[in-house]
């Protein structure tokens, strides 16, 4: 393989472009599962009629797994609204429209998300009788089995030469409640300080889906308590988080 250029890095993984390939390398301590489930749960998304890159290969590049995806000409949500800042709200009202295109399919095969959200909520530092209110307020929130995303922000949204629309980064999809998934943008905006965006885009979602803001805000503190997984060595992230978790009412 023939790396061009560095798309992207993040704390376990690389990301390259290969020609028409792309390239996600991943650390030698990356669970060799978890790769496997993203390169299978992305080919499962790819037969559902949504526009992703394709899975070419999963395979191994000096004793690291990697897997390689069809490469995506264009330029993001991301790129665009921060070329063309007046049309930034416009953008945001496409990716709520375009995500709720996502929570209108099925995948019956993916991991359900209460599933996933439990299985996490163990998994974090929070005391025992927290993990049980988060457990318990899990449990009582609504079952559906809608596609979700996962992790939906303006940079996995590529608009293509044709003007076409490609959604990116399928390594957390699940099946389960619309409103999880839009809590978790949600969350990312704000994470990413990015909080009048964030704003707009959960105003945006709960008129256009006739959703009450509240209901949305109910799944906060079970991303929150999620993301905190991933925040252990970010102290400010994990303070902020923790607030979510304990502050609000269940």
């Amino acid at each position: 393989m023939k790396f061009d250029q560095i798309i992207a890095e993040r704390k376990n993984k690389t990301i390259y472009r290969d020609g028409d390939r792309c390239i996600k390398m991943f650390n030698k301590d990356y669970s060799k599962a978890d790769i496997l489930n993203e390169a299978l749960n992305n080919a499962r998304v790819e037969e559902i009629g949504i526009r992703i890159p394709a899975v070419l290969e999963v395979t191994m590049i000096d004793g690291q797994w990697a897997i390689a995806f069809e490469y995506i000409e264009g330029k993001t949500f991301a790129d665009l609204m921060e070329e063309n800042p007046a049309d930034k709200n416009k953008y945001l009202e496409m990716m709520v429209d375009i995500q709720m295109d996502i929570h209108e399919k099925r995948c019956p095969l993916l991991t359900n998300h209460r599933d996933k959200m439990t299985h996490k909520i163990a998994l974090t530092e929070f005391d025992h009788m927290t993990k049980y209110e988060l457990r318990a307020h899990l449990d009582g929130m609504p079952r559906h089995n809608k596609v979700c995303h996962g992790d939906l922000h303006p940079s996995d949204i590529i608009v293509m030469p044709d003007g076409k629309y490609c959604i990116l980064d399928w390594a957390h999809v699940t099946k389960g409640n619309a409103s999880a998934d839009v809590a978790r943008t949600y969350l990312v905006f704000l994470l990413n300080n990015r909080k009048e965006e964030g704003e707009y885009y959960l105003k945006t979602f709960c008129k256009k889906a006739d959703t009450p803001r509240q209901y949305v805000e109910r799944w906060l503190q079970i991303v929150a308590a999620s993301q905190s997984l991933k925040a252990k060595d970010n102290e400010g992230e994990m303070e902020y988080l923790s607030k979510i978790v304990n502050v609000v009412q269940f």
